[in-house]
């Protein structure tokens, strides 16, 4: 495998670096602190090319490869874990999803300004009974004579707050589970909409997530994305991208635990020396930096496999599992070496052990891409 970018990748992804290192990471306290939607920091990564990164030049996007893009977000996370997932969801939930199984009118209505962030998406997958069961929707649309009626609950859709369009899954044959799930394109100024405030989170807060109440919300019969029964299809290889996508972010923010570790371990002495000579923290450091490149090497494997097949379902998952999870003991292993200088509410690396948990829940906890990987090696 050749993970090397041509010029012009190399140059976009120093562009990204210097956003990330100059624009988004004096943000993230606040971000985090706060836990407002960063509009003005999107607006900025679309400046840059952050929005529409794998989308064809010819509907406004990068056309860049998905390794190029999970790299960007990778930069993008260690900044700010917030930013890094905002733009995954509008990129590989919603923008990818429309030009795959879209329609053309579908296409030209949404697409250009998806790729432009002139628009942001939301994903409306998850309910109250429906995480890992993605399957088990209760929310249903109805078609009649006028087009269709959809009822029902979404929660934690990040985005919404300010998404102007979301992928709203819905039973149009209630009872059947996944073959019954169909997708819809849903202005979020549908009258019937109701944005209502999520719980508050641990980490990765300024996500703009709301739960979507949809009261008898009537869309046109054309508002229907790919074919009817066939939405828990889509959603499945919306989430390919994704988990490649989070796989990324999850790698950001393991580094920067890492690199905060290094340079703790370079500064801080014990003993009449720094502590990075003593073998008890070397070793902690040597297994991190192995294994957060070897959950590397599989995002970019299954950024590879997203370009090159139909399906990267199996490679997705290993690359979420393993990046997620990498992750959280680079975390959890960066506080432990920082002590109660990481432990400190406002540091760092307690930030970044906030954020890092929900690299393994959301998207596919990683119970499921264990499921999903041992359905395909048991197969």
């Amino acid at each position: 495998m050749d993970f090397s970018f041509d010029p012009a990748h190399d140059a976009f992804l120093a562009d990204v670096q210097h956003f990330a290192t100059d624009v988004v990471a004096p943000r993230a306290a606040e971000i985090d602190a706060t836990g407002v939607f960063p509009r003005d920091l999107i607006t900025q990564a679309a400046a840059v090319g952050l929005t529409g990164v794998t989308l064809p030049t010819g509907v406004g996007g990068g056309g860049r490869p998905y390794a190029t893009y999970a790299t960007a977000l990778e930069s993008v996370s260690a900044a700010s874990a917030t930013v890094a997932v905002i733009l995954s969801v509008t990129n590989s939930l919603v923008a990818e999803p429309v030009f795959e199984f879209g329609t053309a009118a579908q296409k030209d209505l949404w697409l250009g300004r998806l790729a432009s962030g002139a628009v942001l998406g939301a994903f409306a997958l998850s309910e109250a009974q429906a995480g890992s069961d993605a399957g088990n929707q209760q929310t249903t649309a109805r078609l009649d004579d006028r087009g269709y009626v959809i009822s029902g609950r979404k929660v934690w859709v990040a985005n919404a707050e300010v998404a102007e369009v979301a992928i709203v899954f819905a039973a149009t044959q209630p009872g059947a589970s996944g073959r019954g799930v169909s997708a819809f394109l849903v202005p979020l100024s549908s009258p019937g909409i109701t944005r209502v405030p999520s719980p508050d989170s641990l980490g990765v807060r300024g996500l703009g997530c709301m739960d979507l109440v949809c009261d008898d919300v009537r869309v046109d019969a054309d508002a229907l994305l790919g074919e009817s029964g066939k939405g828990f299809r889509i959603a499945m290889r919306a989430l390919e991208g994704g988990r490649v996508a989070i796989a990324a972010q999850a790698l950001g923010v393991g580094q920067a635990a890492l690199d905060e570790a290094v340079d703790y371990a370079k500064r801080r002495e014990a003993f009449g020396q720094p502590i990075g000579n003593f073998q008890a923290i070397q070793f902690q450091l040597a297994d991190l930096a192995t294994d957060l490149e070897a959950a590397r090497m599989l995002m970019w494997n299954a950024a590879d496999a997203r370009d090159r097949s139909s399906g990267a379902r199996f490679e997705a998952a290993m690359a979420k599992l393993q990046a997620s999870e990498a992750a959280h003991r680079a975390a959890d292993r960066a506080m432990q070496i920082l002590a109660s200088e990481g432990y400190r509410r406002g540091s760092t690396i307690e930030r970044l052990f906030r954020d890092v948990r929900a690299a393994e829940i959301y998207q596919g906890t990683s119970e499921v891409q264990r499921m999903i990987i041992a359905e395909h090696i048991l197969a």
